[in-house]
């Protein structure tokens, strides 16, 4: 089985870093990949892969092998672009300016939809259902992936087990990385609103200066993180945007700021949520202030199962040879997979598509970013394999 699908990646990898080639060229941004759907609907007609839609662009596949209800194993992967002007002299550029595939998701998909034909053709050699999810709208909130599992995307069949991976540009092409446990954090946004009065700069003892305020906001929610989260338990709180004012000689009557937080744990997390209420009210009422205060709840942590990852290295190690595989390196990025770890077993791993020697090391969300294209086959590869596999 292993030699078939080695052999199949191999005579179909040209093929489909054609698809790939396509999807980059034509990138839409989240829950905007109508173009992108209807592209993949294609692709598994083709193939003759029975499929349905979900939270409006999202697609949903579905291959019997033999016994097909012995396991249940799904496949994902995401579509949508960002909003990024491309910047690479290719000939597949993105053709709609501002928007790029520059987190590798054209990849994901390829990646999915070159398996699928994989594991169609040897449908009569492995046991199970493959449940193929293509995925909407990873980089935006609410995530894609919470409006497919509310579309009942783990349902009818439901999953034993969901894997997928995701480009990695510090890892070299040809290898592959795993972690079990905690992977990627999770991710909430911050947005604040100091509201104090304006008026003249030389006169401070007529105004409430809501610059002042914030400053010592920004000061204060740092410590609030050191001095009250396990500095054994990953998170970090970053404001990212202070907006106020607009010339040397007035306070402003308001400031806004912007920001993110991050967490390793989702207990931490929300007990974090209730100080940052608690200390930015209680800050700005001392000194004079109103407070406009909304966290944006995002993404949960990321956890991979640890039987199901342990499975997938095995496996994965088996295919690619031991010394191809290692260990992920904890990242306080977010993903939405993270809602369907939380929902059944999971595991998210990653596919190496630097290449130092042809000077292809741009990082993800850079308007340079590209890959190795002998990515496209072991991806293909490695996701048919593991999902004619894992238990």
């Amino acid at each position: 089985m292993q030699e078939k699908i080695k052999a199949l990646a191999k005579k179909y990898a040209p093929d489909f870093i054609e698809v790939r080639h396509h999807l980059h060229a034509h990138p839409e941004l989240s829950y905007q990949e109508f173009e992108t759907s209807k592209f993949i609907q294609g692709k598994l007609k083709e193939v003759g892969i029975p499929f349905e839609i979900k939270a409006t662009t999202g697609v949903v596949g579905l291959i019997k092998g033999k016994n097909p209800e012995k396991r249940i194993i799904a496949l994902r992967a995401d579509m949508d672009a960002l909003p990024i002007k491309e910047e690479n002299d290719i000939p597949y550029k993105s053709k709609n300016d501002g928007v790029m595939h520059a987190c590798g998701h054209d990849v994901h998909t390829t990646c999915l939809l070159g398996a699928a034909k994989i594991l169609f053709e040897l449908k009569d050699e492995w046991e199970g259902t493959v449940k193929l999810i293509f995925q909407p709208g990873e980089e935006k909130n609410p995530g894609g992936a919470s409006l497919m599992i509310k579309d009942g995307v783990l349902e009818n069949p439901k999953p034993q087990a969901i894997l997928a991976l995701h480009v990695n540009t510090i890892l070299e092409v040809g290898e592959l990385s795993f972690r079990s446990g905690k992977v990627m954090a999770s991710a909430d946004e911050i947005y604040i609103t100091v509201k104090g009065k304006g008026g003249h700069a030389a006169s401070p003892h007529l105004i409430i200066d809501p610059i002042l305020i914030s400053s010592h906001l920004i000061i204060a929610l740092q410590q609030l993180i050191s001095r009250n989260n396990n500095p054994f338990n990953p998170s970090v709180l970053s404001i990212s945007s202070f907006n106020g004012g607009n010339t040397t000689n007035v306070i402003p009557n308001e400031v806004k700021m912007m920001g993110t937080f991050r967490a390793m744990d989702e207990t931490w997390r929300f007990k974090a949520h209730d100080l940052i209420r608690k200390l930015t009210t209680n800050l700005v009422h001392s000194m004079g202030g109103e407070v406009d205060l909304h966290i944006d709840v995002g993404y949960p942590c990321v956890m991979n199962n640890e039987k199901v990852t342990a499975a997938a290295m095995s496996k994965a190690a088996e295919y690619m040879g031991a010394e191809k595989i290692s260990e992920t390196e904890l990242r306080m990025g977010a993903e939405d997979f993270g809602y369907y770890a939380q929902q059944i077993p999971a595991c998210f791993y990653r596919l190496g598509t630097m290449n130092k020697a042809k000077g292809i090391t741009a990082g993800v969300h850079t308007p340079v970013f590209n890959i190795d294209e002998n990515a496209i086959e072991i991806g293909m590869g490695m996701m048919a394999w593991l999902g004619s596999n894992v238990e």
